[in-house]
């Protein structure tokens, strides 16, 4: 926003859409995908596109064709066991620092279908020793099923966290085929 309270130019167009785990609200910049959010009823709608608004200082546009019309097409074939790869553009603005390296090494290095415990996942970002660090990057995924954070899982084979709920991360885990089997 300008120092006069309106937006500075930027549109940021959303959408709510169906899935197999629920409602999520898909969020899109000029730049690419910028934001997930699982459970998206309207309450968690609403608070999700108030941050949006204040953090990206953008203007909201509902609207689920232009810029969010390929992640919806590629969500569904996700869904429907055809797709092992999002390859979308992803805009990066609601991250930065360790987190930014973290989710981009996640996002890159951990394919569909595989998981990575915490530590491996610091160690392979040069910060052995950081997996809570990890775990806080994990939390604050603003493109989570994207950048698969639930394909972070404890060293000793625990589930371990999840952001949109441990039955959510097990449904997306089973999709990929890594459940029922042991993670480890």
């Amino acid at each position: 926003m300008d120092s006069k309270g309106r937006f500075d130019g930027q549109v940021v167009e959303w959408a709510v859409v169906g899935s197999d785990i629920g409602p999520l609200l898909l969020a899109a910049t000029g730049g690419g995908l910028v934001s997930v959010v699982f459970h998206a009823d309207d309450a968690v709608r609403d608070r999700a596109l108030e941050r949006l608004a204040g953090r990206l200082g953008a203007e909201l546009v509902e609207s689920a064709t232009g810029r969010l019309a390929e992640p919806i097409r590629r969500l569904d074939a996700y869904f429907a066991g055809a797709l092992r790869d999002f390859g979308l553009p992803l805009d990066w603005s609601l991250t930065a620092g360790f987190n930014r390296q973290v989710l981009r090494e996640l996002a890159s290095g951990v394919p569909y279908g595989t998981v990575v415990g915490y530590g491996d996942l610091a160690d392979r970002v040069g910060q052995p020793g950081a997996a809570q660090a990890v775990g806080t990057a994990m939390g604050s995924n603003p493109l989570p099923l994207v950048v698969p954070c639930h394909r972070v899982v404890e060293s000793d084979g625990g589930i371990g966290g999840f952001g949109g709920g441990l039955e959510t991360k097990r449904r997306l885990l089973a999709l990929e085929g890594v459940l029922p089997q042991p993670l480890f």
